[in-house]
């Protein structure tokens, strides 16, 4: 009988760690198409508070039938329609300028730079180091000077 509760206690207490965990985990999608609205509740006849282009990071924080609800990394705050993101990676730009670098360290050589609010496509990610790509260029940025 002890030993039948305490693996239910058990069992009951790993549950309650992954559910935990698994809260804590952010959810990140990106904008699939130019010019999706962001609106202020879940519905087509809502207001329009954003205009996003395509490719835009957003972390879903909700979800209300096939409207998620969102935040941009400005602490922004709105509803898109489900279909219009996707799980391709995307980073925003959010220091005033970032260098965009060769390989993955401060010591390499820069072979580029992004401003506040360019989107570039995250390929990979080697610790504080971020792969990215655009039209023009291919290279790494801090991890600190985009987001997510």
């Amino acid at each position: 009988m002890v030993r039948s509760l305490g693996r239910g206690v058990l069992s009951g207490m790993l549950i309650t760690v992954l559910l935990v965990t698994g809260a804590v985990a952010a959810e990140y999608v990106s904008v699939t198409k130019n010019g999706v609205n962001l609106r202020s509740a879940p519905g087509t006849t809502a207001g329009i508070l954003f205009e996003l282009p395509l490719g835009y990071p957003l972390e879903v924080i909700g979800k209300d039938g096939q409207w998620l609800k969102v935040s941009d990394y400005e602490g922004d705050k709105g509803y898109i329609q489900e279909s219009l993101v996707g799980k391709t990676p995307y980073v925003i730009v959010k220091a005033k300028e970032c260098k965009i670098l060769n390989g993955p360290g401060a010591k390499e050589k820069v072979i580029g730079h992004g401003v506040k609010d360019v989107i570039l496509q995250k390929v990979e990610q080697k610790g504080d180091w971020i792969k990215v790509t655009h039209p023009s260029l291919t290279g790494w940025v801090h991890k600190n000077s985009v987001w997510p």
